[in-house]
């Protein structure tokens, strides 16, 4: 399990939004990366040093520090798309090889290269703006039934992180709510937001929304 790209966004307009900016569009870069813990949402800050988000309502912040996307998985996309899908493209800062992405726990720890450790936090939620970049109509709902969203992860130890660098997961937490599991239970399957309360590590904003659902 290593680190295929590490990947920092390169400003652009947002017409899907009506932004000034989005910085979906993530290139890989070859040198180190810094990796920090970011402050609350709603200031733009996200993990890696250089990178920002602009839609600061919805992303940013110490639960959405850092987003990973397996390789394997884009590769399904990309049979599936018929065209060329570049690390990166997804928005993802870490383009991951060998790594389960969706399989891993809410509450799990990975070890990446030799200084920083990161904590699986939730699932990314499409939005107008990822289908736009695509250019892909009806990308939302397309994505959102294939149930293979990628995790965000908060900073735990700060440091360095490189291109190969190796991931080593160091903690998995002692219940079953998966990435995947707590994305369905938030979009298109319900009647699984129970089960997400087991998962301690769930963001607290997402923990509300389960339970106002809940109680609807």
């Amino acid at each position: 399990m290593k680190l295929l790209s590490v990947n920092v966004g390169k400003p652009r307009p947002n017409p899907w939004k009506g932004l000034s900016a989005t910085g979906i569009d993530k290139r890989p870069v070859a040198g180190p990366v810094a990796v920090i813990a970011p402050g609350p949402k709603g200031t733009g800050e996200v993990g890696l040093v250089g990178d920002r988000v602009y839609d600061v309502k919805h992303h940013g912040g110490a639960d959405q520090a850092v987003y990973a996307y397996a390789r394997e998985d884009l590769d399904g996309w990309e049979a599936e798309l018929g065209r060329p899908l570049a690390n990166g493209v997804f928005g993802e800062n870490l383009t991951t090889l060998g790594l389960d992405v969706n399989g891993a726990l809410i509450g799990e720890r990975w070890r990446v290269g030799p200084d920083v450790v990161l904590e699986v936090s939730c699932a990314r939620i499409p939005c107008a703006t990822f289908q736009g970049w695509l250019e892909r109509e009806g990308w939302i709902k397309r994505f959102t039934q294939a149930a293979v969203p990628g995790a965000y992860l908060r900073v735990i130890e700060p440091g360095d992180i490189r291109v190969s660098d190796p991931v080593e997961i160091v903690h998995r937490p002692d219940h079953d709510v998966t990435v995947a599991l707590a994305f369905r239970a938030m979009t298109l399957e319900p009647d699984l937001l129970p089960r997400l309360l087991a998962a301690d590590a769930l963001p607290q904003e997402d923990r509300e929304r389960v339970g106002r659902r809940m109680t609807a």
